[in-house]
């Protein structure tokens, strides 16, 4: 079983950049495809983005495509996700994940592929 942790996140004006960490217990960290998504007010929860326990995949949401940039340190367990050029519709509680998976390649897209979930962190983004 694992623990995710979240911490970042804030408020930021519009063209500023934030990093959200996400921090798993357990020692199989490294066999965990991971993911973010995040849930604006009024809307349903979205994908943002996802990476294979090897780091060798990954995958975004168009949305932010050349704008956020998701990482992973196996040796700290922890999964980051850089966010650049953050725009006001950006703003809502972004939410980790994680999954258990052979397949390194591994980096789902849909929240019900993924078992664990982190507390959330609000990200708001001024105009």
């Amino acid at each position: 079983q694992v623990q995710l942790v979240q911490s970042g996140g804030g408020l930021v004006q519009a063209g500023g950049s934030l990093r959200l960490s996400c921090a798993a217990s357990g020692r199989t960290f490294g066999t965990y495809a991971m993911g973010y998504f995040r849930q604006a007010p009024g809307k349903e929860r979205e994908f943002v983005a996802a990476i294979g326990w090897s780091g060798m995949t990954t995958n975004y949401a168009d949305s932010v495509k050349g704008r956020f940039t998701i990482s992973r340190d196996n040796g700290k367990n922890t999964v980051y996700l850089q966010m650049n050029s953050l725009e006001p519709e950006d703003t809502g509680v972004y939410t980790c994940a994680g999954i258990s998976t052979s397949n390194r390649y591994y980096a789902p897209k849909r929240a019900q592929d993924y078992d664990y979930w982190g507390q959330g962190s609000q990200v708001t983004v001024s105009s």
